[in-house]
């Protein structure tokens, strides 16, 4: 079982935003090829982060308002949550090792 977390418009702020520990927020959706192929990778790392971190996913097909709120205009779009705050952000799956470093 993943666990990975699926966020909403509603859930955001308590699955995210009051996190107390590093959230990784990938906006996806289903169509999106880039995003399946990250996926796996996040499957991975929301088990080898354990309660250290949060993977968490939103879809962008069912939630409209948080992902406007970041400005998403392209997917697969990452973002590195710290204390509430976007410390990293990425678009696309290139250079996801590098970028995921932000997570520690």
């Amino acid at each position: 079982m993943s666990k990975v977390i699926h966020t909403t418009d509603a859930t955001f702020e308590q699955d995210v935003l009051k996190s107390d520990v590093p959230v990784l927020l990938d906006f996806w959706a289903p169509w999106c090829g880039p995003c399946r192929a990250i996926g796996p990778v996040l499957d991975d790392l929301a088990e080898q982060v354990g309660e250290n971190a949060r993977i968490v996913k939103m879809n962008v097909d069912e939630n409209q308002q948080v992902p406007a709120q970041f400005g998403v205009r392209s997917i697969p779009f990452l973002l590195i949550f710290k204390n509430g705050e976007v410390v990293a952000q990425q678009v696309g799956a290139q250079n996801l090792p590098a970028f995921l470093e932000n997570l520690k």
